[in-house]
């Protein structure tokens, strides 16, 4: 589906022949270090309560995405998932802290790219937005709403146009949903007015809810033999080797990019409640690019609270989201909050410290 009807023209191009990419949304912009949050028109709804939160939860529901408490109908919007670049001159992006979930996956040449998904706190603007990849519409069908991004491959806009979400691209776009950062370098400073294009959508439902979530510190029973985790060290290539690090103050992880603590234009620094880490195959059919595969199953890990549980994850389907199941057979369950969900390689290294 597509979001933005395709001008009859053909589409427009960086002066010099470029623009097939488009992307999700990474980037500073200029006059919005940090992206203003609008309230909440109102959100879908989860009508269990959240494990372990009984008590509070009188009257209220959980948040799909994210497991917080919030007003019942207060988030009845849809869902808008975007291509962000992660190119070292897309750095620092735009709104990465006010997501619900963040997919990292390979791209060619070694680096990553996210498809960050936005549906609790919606941000006037997010980027900077590059092009899709062949994984992508595996990634973003369970989530229904709307999928942004630059362009792409012919081969692979087309999968994502197959997908059962709303496409809008920037190649395609004329109606003034994205522009360019003058402070930003091409190809990395297409931004989208991410409020706008979620408003014009708001015929969509809300997305369902993708992760089972329990109490701020999930993993507490001894049945999960969770390990105290300080730091987790991830490697998809030897150019992309990023890493995250305990904050017990905050209670949260606080992410670094190849060493370098990772801060986003705002400059507050990127953190997430829930680290997901999965060790995924990936498929070469498609020559240079590699595509993560994400229907099937493999090894999985929850840090959340400083402790990390080993357990398994699996996919069903490109419709279907990810479970998770710990060593003993139960649900691992998320604490309520964000989510970063690293998808690394099979050949990769993966590393928790105590």
């Amino acid at each position: 589906m597509i979001g933005s009807t395709p001008s009859k023209r053909a589409p427009r191009r960086r002066a010099g022949a470029l623009l097939a990419l488009v992307a999700a949304v990474s980037v500073a912009v200029s006059g919005c270090a940090g992206a203003s949050l609008l309230p909440d028109p109102t959100p879908t709804v989860d009508p269990r309560p959240v494990p372990g939160e009984q008590g509070n939860a009188v009257g209220l529901a959980a948040a799909p995405l994210r497991g917080t408490l919030v007003e019942p109908g207060s988030l009845t919007r849809p869902s808008l998932a975007a291509k962000i670049d992660n190119h070292v001159e897309a750095r620092p992006h735009i709104a990465l802290n006010a997501t619900d979930i963040v997919f990292e996956e390979l791209v060619e040449g070694g680096i990553t790219r996210y498809v960050a998904v936005w549906h609790s706190q919606l941000p006037d603007e997010i980027g900077p937005v590059r092009s899709i990849r062949p994984m992508d519409p595996d990634i973003v069908s369970p989530f229904g709403g709307i999928i942004a991004y630059s362009g792409g491959q012919d081969v692979f806009v087309g999968m994502m146009m197959a997908a059962p979400v709303v496409n809008i691209v920037f190649d395609y776009d004329d109606t003034g949903l994205y522009y360019r950062a003058d402070e930003r370098p091409g190809p990395h400073d297409v931004i989208l007015r991410s409020a706008e294009a979620v408003n014009r959508h708001l015929d969509l439902p809300a997305p369902a809810p993708q992760f089972a979530y329990g109490s701020a510190t999930p993993l507490a029973a001894e049945s999960y033999a969770a390990t105290p985790t300080s730091t987790i060290n991830l490697r998809f290539s030897d150019e992309r080797w990023p890493s995250w690090g305990w904050n017990a103050e905050g209670s949260v992880w606080m992410r670094s990019q190849e060493g370098a603590p990772d801060l986003e234009a705002s400059g507050a620094p990127v953190q997430s409640t829930n680290v997901v880490t999965l060790r995924v195959g990936i498929d070469w059919s498609y020559g240079e690019v590699p595509k993560t595969v994400m229907v099937g199953s493999g090894e999985a890990w929850l840090s959340v609270g400083g402790v990390t549980a080993h357990g398994t994850w699996s996919k069903d389907s490109a419709t279907s989201p990810i479970v998770l199941t710990a060593d003993d057979g139960s649900p691992l369950r998320l604490a309520p909050g964000n989510t970063w969900v690293e998808l690394i390689p099979d050949y990769g290294i993966i590393e928790f410290l105590p």
